[in-house]
This record gives structure tokens, sequence and C-alpha cells, in this order.
């Protein structure tokens, strides 16, 4: 089940929210746990084990630690635990195809380990129990008393799936005690249309002229292959940020605020400023457990790059055992030492120029990140440089219908807005207080928005029915 599906826009959603509007204080927490694990269970099935055998390690582990923190023995034991069926499910078949690879070279042979098909959402709920475990050794969080509100935290159906990465400091207290207002609703209810709109009429528009152009293979032509990363570039963002959004507004109907995961990271002026705005919730874990342990830029110029190498394979990793990851992760962490160096990640000037090279650098780098093989991305990104002649390729055109050719500049024209421009309020910056005060002025508005944009939405999923969303795989 997702969030774009018709079942849960229809049946899921809707008796859901009626139930927990309905339902006693007492019992809201019961209830979307229940909630949280038949979505799960839903498109998991009996992958769930993974899901409880992480919130189970993490749970007994913190109460451990929290006991002595001091225990290295109980706290390696704990991270091992955790780290298994990510390590083995997501990276155990290509360490062994890397290794096979080496033993090759003296004449020694042996059979590979079959891939599997991951469990939905391990990387996102893995780190989430991590951030909880390392939160609690360091004394900055106490454990949870309970079990089942541990896995309420770690397995929560609105971001459980592809994030944000919600920390258990920031929602702790909402565990507890939390409100459901008309006014959240109303707002939550909004930011959640936002998202679907972003997901269904930008970014599913935008993936066939995507597909297409990277399906291609001999023969594609240079204006084919920036037509074809543009759509991607729309693609990833529009989808991306419309499920963080989506999920957002779910936890903000639900009494939660979860935090930002997104602020206009195509506007960014540097490599290093575009990391503060893609995926914030996970550059921001990579900063304050990886990173900053490391020792962050307070060991001299060489240390700092080394922390910075460090990061970036580990952020490649965590996208995919593959080395089109690991190229793609490599070439954001040069450019993000190359900054360090010469001083660009800091640099004011030449504003509409520095921002006009970062956005070519993500976008190169994108190649890498969509391509399904090492080849397929380097042949790619020779189309992209190669000043061939010649229409675009019959395959592409045939996906550029007009709705898909109108969405891509949609897209496109979104980069060019400033990068300060919101469409509507961060809902991590606002309390309870706020959000009433806030989603009473334009409620007319919003109300006119969700009786829009839903209904369109859920009219191209029935004509053409739903795709999951891209960090679905990770």
């Amino acid at each position: 089940m997702v969030f774009s599906s018709p079942i849960f826009l229809t049946v899921f959603l809707p008796v859901v929210v009626v139930a927990m509007v309905l339902s006693p204080k007492t019992f809201r927490n019961t209830l979307l746990l229940l909630a949280s694990v038949v979505f799960y269970y839903w498109g998991a099935a009996l992958d769930t084990w993974v899901l409880l055998w992480v919130v189970g390690a993490s749970f007994l582990g913190a109460r451990l630690l929290a006991k002595d923190d001091s225990s290295t023995g109980a706290f390696v034991v704990t991270m091992a635990a955790i780290l298994a069926p990510l390590l083995w499910f997501k990276y155990a078949a290509f360490f062994s195809d890397v290794g096979l690879d080496a033993l090759s070279v003296f004449g020694v042979e042996g059979t590979p380990l079959a891939g599997r098909v991951l469990p939905v959402g391990i990387s996102f709920f893995t780190f989430q129990a991590l951030s909880y475990v390392l939160d609690v050794r360091r004394g900055v969080a106490e454990p949870l008393d309970r079990p089942d509100r541990h896995l309420l935290y770690i397995a929560l159906f609105p971001q459980l799936i592809a994030g944000p990465i919600v920390r258990y400091a920031e929602i702790r207290e909402q565990l507890y005690e939390r409100v459901i207002t008309a006014d959240r609703l109303a707002v939550g209810a909004t930011r959640f249309a936002h998202g679907l709109a972003k997901k269904v009429i930008v970014a599913d528009s935008v993936a066939p002229i995507a597909d297409a152009a990277f399906a291609t293979g001999d023969g594609r032509t240079m204006f084919a292959a920036w037509i074809g990363l543009l759509a991607y570039t729309v693609q990833i963002y529009f989808d991306f940020s419309g499920y963080s959004d989506m999920a957002i507004g779910l936890g903000t109907m639900f009494g939660f605020t979860f935090p930002e995961n997104f602020a206009r990271p195509y506007s960014s002026t540097s490599i290093t400023e575009f990391w503060r705005r893609w995926h914030i919730t996970l550059s921001s874990w990579f900063r304050d457990y990886v990173y900053i342990p490391l020792g962050g830029s307070r060991g001299g110029a060489g240390a700092t790059y080394r922390n910075l190498a460090i990061v970036f394979f580990l952020t490649a990793l965590w996208h995919g055992a593959a080395w089109t990851f690991l190229v793609w992760g490599g070439i954001h962490g040069v450019w993000l030492i190359v900054e360090r160096v010469t001083g660009l990640g800091s640099a004011e000037r030449a504003p509409v120029a520095r921002r006009a090279l970062t956005l070519f650098i993500v976008m190169v780098a994108w190649v890498f990140f969509r391509a399904l093989t090492l080849s397929d991305a380097v042949s790619y990104v020779g189309d992209l440089f190669s000043f061939s002649g010649g229409a675009i390729n019959p395959q592409i055109i045939t996906a550029m219908t007009a709705p898909n050719t109108l969405m891509l500049l949609v897209g496109v024209l979104s980069f060019a807005l400033p990068k300060t421009w919101v469409a509507g309020p961060k809902l991590n910056q606002l309390d309870v207080d706020g959000l009433a005060s806030t989603a009473a002025k334009p409620q007319v508005l919003r109300f006119a928005y969700v009786l829009i944009a839903v209904p369109l939405s859920m009219a191209l999923i029935f004509a053409n029915g739903f795709s999951p969303f891209l960090y679905f795989q990770f």
C-alpha cells in the first residue's frame, strides 16, 4: 500500500482519520499502531519480521544501555543486531560479487549470493532505530518505557516507508500526549494534497520522458539526453519531496510534527548548500552521527577531507549497493572537498553562475543515480556531451505528450524560483497554537486547494494507474 494508491486514498486513510477523530485520547496510540502494522504488512507481508526484529533489538538494547552506558559489549551487540538485516538484505550480494571478482584474478571461482527484493523501507527504519539507541547511549534521551510506544515510534506509517527520518527527541513528547484539532486536520490535509499533486500530476507525468531517454541505447542524440535528464531531475525532486509533504501532512493530521526534508534544493549555489536543502533528515543524520563523531572539521584540512569522503561513501551505500551509487556519492563528495579548498562553498560572488554550476553538477550526478549499470551511465554522460545532431529519438517524442511536456516545463521553471520562496508554512516552525492561528486565515483557500488537487490527482491515478515512489527502493 502506498500513499498514492486508490485503496489508501479511498479506504485506508478515510477510515483511520475518522477513527482517530472519534476515538478517545487514551486509545489513539493503540489505534494508530494497529493501522501502522496493517499498512506495513500490506506491502511487506512476511518481511514484517525484519521491522519487528529491528524494533525489538533497539528497544531492548536501549534499555540495557540506559542502565550502563559504558558497556561496550552491550552497545556493539545492539548495533550489530539492528544492522544485521540491512547488511544482509542490501549489501551481502554486492560485496560477495566484489569479493569474487577480486578472487577471480587469482583463478579462484565461487558462487555469488543471489540478490533479493529489499524489505520495504528497511534503510529508513534502521537509521531511525540507530539514532534512538545512539541518543540513549549519549544520554541525550531517555528510553521509552513500553515496547508498544517504541513500535509506534519506529513503525508510524506516515514516515515508515521513505522518511523523513524522525529522531526520537523530535516527537518524544508527542508519543505520550498530543492533540488532534480541526486546524491541524486542515493544515495536514492541505500539505498532504500538495504532496499528492507533486507526485501524481508532475512527477508521474515526466517519468515516461525520463524512462524513454534512459532506455534508449545507441543513437540517443545530445538533445534527447538532456531532455531525459531534465525530466529525471524534475521527477526525483517532485516524487521524493511530494512523499515528504504527504508524510508531514499525515503526521500533522494525527498530532505529530515531523521535520522538514526539503528546502528548494535546486536553488542552491553550492553542493555544500545543496546538502543542507536536499533530504535534510538524512544529511543531518550523517552529520550528527558520523561526521562530527569522526572529528568534523576540527582536525585540520586533511582530517576534514577524510571525514567528508567517509560520509559520502556511506551516503552512497545507504542509497544502494552498486557502483553507480558509489560514483554518484563520489561526485558529491569530491565537489564538496573542492568547495572547501577553493572557498566556493561559502562564496557570495556571482550567485547566478554558481547556482547554474551547482545544478549542472547535480544533474550530471543524477545520471549515475538513475542508470541501471555503470556502463549505461558512462554511455549516457557521453551522449550529453556528444554534440551530435539530429532530432529527438522517436520513443522520447512519443513520451512527450502535451500534458507530460507541460509538466516538464512547470518543473523546470520551478528551479528558477527564489530559494526563500515556500508554498505554505513550514510545520516544524509552528507550535500547536501557531498552527491554529496560521490555519484560520486561509481556511477557505486550503479547502479549495484540497478539493481541486485531490480529485484531479485521483482522476489521473484511476486513468493511468499509480506508480511507487522512487525512494521505496532504498
